[in-house]
């Protein structure tokens, strides 16, 4: 009894605020049944554990598209999947990664997204790239690699973040290992360029050569976070191996103890797959041909769930649909959501409803996209767009100030060219708004790593965000002006040259001949 009544305490304080705020009463019906009904923990549960990664091409990434049709669905909103092109199916199985010589260890490792699998396991030694300065040299050692497990990556002689160091040494020590550190960094990037490979051609060449199989670990500087990308190999496994077990198999390969590792990776290659957007539509009852659209991308990389990359961004525009739906029955013109498909792969999803729906294009109204983590939103820019100061001042003006009062804009602005969904729509000239969080270590330890996962949420945040995205979606709806589209005149480089507004980009339909 005493926690509700605290609860209810709580509700009341929050609506009690409100109203000495003097908030538009819809926007308050925003506020309350977001901190007293919210299903963003429920979402994030049935996405995240329940669906988890969502790999363009992979049952679970349609599954995704399913999952919040029916949210929408059940809220009594119209949604479809909107096909924009296929993908290389593919679904990740068990990886099983173990140290059998010269003792027996059972190793931190994860199949990249797209890596063969093992029809059986595959057991070999483990050799390091030669020490070579050209790519004759190289080459001439490539046969070297016939039946051997390469590890491909730098080796990260110290594992501690940059951060810990500088706490714990001493200013003298802190410098010395920094510029040891990037030292190392630079000497390896020089060896790649002189042996004349890259990323994507080194795992061919190995490949080419017989290798048995490719490891890295594309560690990110942080203790325990690797980056999970796809793999570049068509026939042997390519696997992430974390940087402690990484760097233990270099060194022992540097004192000649000759390491044998097993690799079992029972991923399936499957066919070629459809590719969706999910599409929401609640219809305008005024102006059905003009269009506010709340953005997000439902795909993911697969090393893990996608928790802040990006869980956070589909579930706060889906609650920002729910509410929406049941507290602005009469809204003025249509509110679309789009949960678009692999923006991990160049913003496909988006280009293609952008290229796909060209009335759509010509009215809308703003689009609201959220796309870089758990916390509260903290920027938002005009984009380049000169008259955005004017409209999104006026709509910021409806928002409750303990949401505002965290937020800075940037008018005019420069245009967004890529990077997350709203560049999509920028580039069509289309008033198109990334609304940026706050990092909580975004960009170090989640982005694209193993730890992007449920427990990384900042519900509260996400709370935050939820109130932002209705009250400027539900201003931009009411707002009796259609929204001008006039682009700022764009400044020099430092070279002199006047810089040009973003292209539009075609979407990638298929996954042939991507690397």
């Amino acid at each position: 009894m005493p926690a509700l009544m605290l609860a209810s305490q709580f509700f009341w304080a929050q609506g009690s605020s409100s109203i000495r705020e003097n908030l538009n009463p819809v926007v308050e019906n925003f506020v309350n049944e977001v901190n007293a009904h919210s299903q963003l923990e429920e979402m994030a549960y049935e996405l995240l554990d329940g669906i988890g990664p969502r790999l363009v091409g992979s049952p679970e990434m349609l599954a995704s598209n399913e999952w919040s049709a029916d949210k929408l669905r059940s809220w009594g909103i119209e949604a479809d999947l909107q096909q924009f092109g296929t993908w290389k199916g593919w679904q990740r199985g068990m990886t099983h990664v173990d140290m059998t010589y010269p003792r027996v260890k059972s190793l931190s490792a994860m199949q990249l997204a797209w890596s063969p699998p093992t029809r059986k396991p595959v057991e070999a030694e483990v050799i390091v790239l030669p020490k070579v300065s050209s790519k004759a040299q190289f080459d001439q050692w490539l046969p070297s690699a016939k039946g051997k497990i390469v590890l491909m990556s730098q080796y990260q002689k110290i594992g501690r973040s940059d951060e810990q160091i500088k706490e714990f040494a001493t200013p003298e020590l802190y410098e010395k290992l920094k510029a040891e550190k990037e030292q190392a960094s630079s000497d390896f990037r020089e060896y790649i360029k002189n042996i004349g490979y890259d990323n994507n051609t080194l795992p061919e060449a190995l490949e080419k050569a017989g290798a048995a199989g490719i490891a890295i670990s594309n560690w990110t500087g942080i203790m325990g976070a690797n980056r999970i990308f796809g793999a570049k190999t068509t026939s042997i496994p390519m696997i992430d191996i974390e940087m402690e077990d990484y760097g233990m198999l270099f060194r022992m390969v540097e004192k000649g103890a000759k390491p044998k590792i097993k690799i079992e990776a029972q991923s399936k290659i499957l066919p070629e797959a459809k590719t969706f957007n999910t599409i929401g539509m609640i219809k305008g009852k005024e102006k059905p041909d003009e269009y506010v659209i709340l953005s997000a991308h439902l795909d993911s990389w697969d090393g893990v769930q996608g928790g802040t990359d990006n869980g956070t961004g589909v579930i706060t525009m889906l609650e920002t649909m729910r509410i929406l739906k049941k507290y602005y029955p009469d809204n003025k013109r249509t509110i679309i959501v789009g949960l678009w498909g692999s923006e991990e792969q160049g913003l496909n999803g988006s280009r293609g409803f952008v290229a796909d729906n060209p009335e759509i294009i010509k009215g809308i109204q703003a689009v609201f996209n959220q796309d870089n983590g758990t916390g509260r939103v903290v920027n938002i820019s005009g984009q380049g767009f000169v008259n955005a100061y004017e409209y999104i001042g006026r709509w910021l003006n409806a928002v409750p100030k303990n949401v505002k009062e965290h937020i800075k804009t940037d008018f005019p602005g420069m245009p967004g060219g890529g990077g997350s969904d709203h560049a999509s729509f920028v580039a069509a000239g289309v008033p198109g708004f990334s609304l940026s969080s706050l990092n909580w270590g975004y960009f170090g330890y989640t982005w694209h790593t193993t730890k992007d996962t449920y427990d990384k949420i900042v519900f509260d945040e996400v709370k935050n965000n939820v109130i932002l995205t209705a009250t400027l979606a539900y201003m931009a709806s009411e707002d009796p002006e259609f929204t001008s589209r006039e682009k700022r005149v764009m400044p020099q480089n430092e070279r002199g040259e006047t810089l040009k507004w973003p292209e539009i980009k075609q979407p990638r339909r298929s996954s042939k001949d991507y690397k």
